[in-house]
């Protein structure tokens, strides 16, 4: 009541929720000899460690919240706990306080991330803290176990081959129509890999800090232009990300007519049923952005002719295939093949849009007034856009590289100036079409008074 947060009382909240998110209690393992990466429990788990507390200094503003974001993110997970924290933060102006989650990307993809978001948040302000379930975790297995258990994953592995096989002998027309189609796929999956995107200021050595920077619009107002000029709302994130690109390229000095963009848009392969399940379950699609047109429309309708071609290529599939050879072949034979592809520059950022909950959420009675997604940087790529769309508002969230864009911010103003161009192109598109349609019912009109 005093305005103060009651850290205690948050600890608890998120202590009572932890028996529906258990990979928040544990910790990396790794098998002897192939070092492949398991969950074991946390038997040094503190709460304390991973939700913290901290305090804006005053004025508490924004700026100065996105600073203490882009530290945040600076720092590494200690990879001998849960990979994991909370940072929630009090002093924010206008009687606000921030929650900052910080999570590894192999726990968790976005449309999980999502549907997490119940776990820790309330759609009703009246729920209290409750009551924490004990837990006590699981004895560390020994090295020998380790090597025992993934023995026996692998040893169950030929018998699904073998099934398979006896499907593709009782149905071999099918059989052979799914394993050319898969193949297809991994080829249109590497494909972009063979024609290197041209060298632009995003594709730096990445370091080890970070700057971080957001914005704001509403899902209707994107709505209501792709309802005037065509596309889906995820064509219309794409076009505003390619005429902000084209200022900002400008604006380093460089002719974007000449430039050959591409962004890696990840694409979640999860069902229905695997809602609210953890780990990552995502693979990638590779799109050109047209910044070469200086037009916002003709912008946005390259943009839906790529994506629409997209949707009708097999790079989903081969995203799949991959994603299921990685379950029984060496991993780091992948890892190898996925860093030589990316580092032939097949894409220069990446863009990822999540669709959130469209119903006011509370932490404690506290409503959630905002919510910008943090997507991590990854070899090469010193920007990534990430957007989040939660109770009527689009979130966006720029993470980059601290030395390399001091102009983040720039890049920023850049989003919001591209999306009121399309806004304009819009307005007056739909100001053309009322006045096509007047003049033709008055045509009809005089007709009927002759006839």
């Amino acid at each position: 009541p005093e305005g103060a947060i009651d850290i205690d009382r948050i600890r608890r909240a998120i202590h009572s929720r932890l028996h529906l998110v258990p990979r928040f209690r544990q910790r990396l393992a790794y098998v002897p000899y192939e070092r492949i990466p398991v969950w074991v429990d946390d038997e040094r788990f503190r709460l304390a460690y991973h939700v913290r507390h901290t305090a804006l200094p005053h004025p508490g503003d924004e700026r100065v919240l996105k600073r203490l974001v882009g530290r945040i993110m600076s720092q590494a997970l200690d990879r001998k706990r849960p990979l994991w924290e909370m940072w929630v933060v009090e002093g924010l102006d206008g009687d606000r306080f921030a929650l900052v989650s910080k999570t590894h990307h192999c726990m968790i993809d976005g449309i999980s991330g999502a549907d997490l978001m119940s776990v820790i948040l309330d759609a009703s302000p009246e729920v209290g803290p409750g009551t924490p379930e004990p837990w006590h975790p699981r004895r560390l297995p020994t090295s020998t176990r380790l090597v025992f258990d993934e023995t026996l994953r692998r040893a169950a592995q030929p018998p699904a081959a073998v099934r398979a096989l006896y499907n593709a002998v009782r149905d071999p027309v099918t059989a052979w129509r799914e394993v050319a189609e898969a193949a297809t796929g991994v080829v249109e999956t590497f494909a972009p890999t063979l024609s290197p995107v041209s060298p632009t200021p995003l594709n730096i050595e990445v370091g080890p800090h970070r700057r971080f920077d957001w914005t704001e619009m509403r899902v209707a107002d994107l709505k209501a232009v792709k309802n005037v000029l065509g596309g889906t709302l995820n064509d219309v994130v794409l076009a505003t990300v390619t005429g902000a690109l084209r200022t900002f390229f400008a604006q380093r000095g460089l002719d974007a007519g000449e430039l050959d963009v591409r962004a890696m848009v990840p694409v979640s392969v999860r069902s229905h049923d695997e809602r609210g399940q953890l780990g990552n379950l995502v693979i990638q699609l590779t799109a050109p952005l047209p910044v070469r047109l200086p037009d916002p429309v003709a912008r946005l309708r390259a943009v839906r002719e790529t994506t629409a071609g997209l949707k009708e290529s097999k790079q989903a599939l081969g995203g799949e295939v991959l994603t299921a050879i990685g379950e029984w072949t060496v991993p780091n034979l992948l890892v190898q093949a996925v860093r030589l592809a990316s580092r032939t520059r097949p894409y220069n950022l990446i863009v990822t849009n999540v669709p959130g909950p469209q119903i006011p959420l509370y932490l404690q009675g506290a409503l959630m007034r905002t919510s910008y997604p943090v997507v991590p940087l990854f070899e090469n790529l010193g920007v990534v856009v990430g957007l989040f769309s939660y109770n009527g508002g689009l979130y966006w969230g720029g993470n980059a590289d601290w030395e390399h864009f001091p102009d983040l911010h720039d890049f920023i103003l850049a989003l919001e100036a591209a999306f009121q161009e399309l806004q304009r192109a819009a307005e007056k598109a739909a100001a053309r079409g009322a006045r096509s349609a007047n003049r033709k019912r008055s045509r009809n009109v005089v007709a009927g008074h002759a006839g």
